[in-house]
């Protein structure tokens, strides 16, 4: 078990900060009294929007820069206490679109990353965000930490090195890191524009702005973590000493339909209409069927379980993109 209430005060620095994911822990961890920089490249086709720290804006420092500049990033490691490394390309299509970039984002940097701290900064405390997207298609239900893996994609081949680097580094150079596997993570600050991000994204954008959305398929199961779910186990496995060199899933409060969560979706909003088309054949390639996980390790480990239900989050993110949504498209 953990206690989160150990990183008040203490020096964090989180990549990919502006982003979705990390501008939600960045406004937990000023709650926290933490002392936060968040370090992001603004590049437009990935998540990071200025709008997503708003009211945080004078209690965090911000530094615009990309995390394959290895100067900069050793420079803003030195004196901190915990690295939550959330930076990365995280489109599927666009990987196999341009490999080499995301080789560049999610390999390459990572490494570099991790030499940063073993030469400046050796003591620092790493959470890596890797993703459930590492197992490729599953071989069995509910996915644990055992299975295989097998990305379909470019981006899972180089999000599963990014992670086995930290795994390594833990290993043999003795920097103290572990990895979270996301699933499906959703909520108030993601990017929303287009499917870069998530494909749930897209589907609330569109019940807000009143445009019927498209359902590719509609019988795959999957499971959806809220992003203050998400959080808190980024907080607990930087917290924990149980965490040190593992790997856990995170995962979802149930499993679900993409035709059944599409009118869940429409039935929360209490307006929104959708139609269920084919696989755009670019996708149905990359496509990994059904996929749920099982959480049971981080939640025997450090006590985490998902605690809002899917339509509390469908109502809370929809409700915020009502009120916010032209600064996201």
């Amino acid at each position: 078990m953990t206690s989160i209430d150990a990183i008040r005060g203490k020096k964090v620095l989180v990549t990919g900060g502006l982003g979705f994911i990390g501008s939600n822990l960045a406004h937990r961890l000023v709650g926290l009294d933490a002392d936060v920089v968040l370090l992001d490249s603004l590049i437009s086709e990935y998540g990071g929007n200025p709008y997503n720290i708003r009211g945080i804006e004078n209690r965090i420092r911000v530094c615009i820069a990309d995390v394959r500049d290895s100067g900069v990033i050793a420079k803003e490691l030195s004196g901190i206490d915990y690295l939550f490394n959330l930076a990365g390309q995280t489109s599927h299509l666009d990987s196999m679109n341009d490999p080499h970039t995301d080789l560049e984002i999610n390999c390459r940097a990572q490494l570099s990353i991790l030499e940063a701290c073993r030469k400046h900064n050796p003591t620092v405390k790493i959470v890596f965000a890797s993703t459930r997207q590492v197992y490729g298609k599953p071989l069995y239900l509910p996915v644990d930490e055992k299975h295989l893996l097998q990305p379909v994609d470019v981006n899972g081949i180089n999000k599963m090195a990014g992670e086995w680097y930290h795994i390594l580094y833990n290993n043999v150079h003795d920097i103290c890191a572990c990895s979270l596997r996301l699933t499906n993570t959703y909520g108030p600050r993601m990017r929303v524009k287009d499917a870069r991000q998530t494909f749930l994204g897209v589907w609330l954008r569109m019940i807000v702005e009143g445009r019927p959305f498209e359902v590719w398929g509609g019988e795959q199961l999957r499971d959806f973590t809220y992003v203050d779910d998400a959080v808190n186990a980024l907080l607990m496995a930087a917290t924990s000493s149980h965490s040190r060199g593992k790997v856990y899933n995170l995962g979802g409060e149930c499993v679900i339909s993409l035709k059944d969560l599409a009118e869940l979706a429409v039935k929360v909003s209490g307006t929104g209409e959708y139609r269920i088309s084919s696989f755009p054949p670019a996708r149905k390639r990359i496509d990994i069927g059904d996929y749920y996980a099982c959480y049971g390790l981080i939640q025997e480990e450090l006590g985490w379980q998902p605690l809002v239900p899917l339509a509390e989050g469908l109502r809370r993110s929809l409700d915020y993109y009502r009120s916010d949504i032209s600064h996201y498209i």
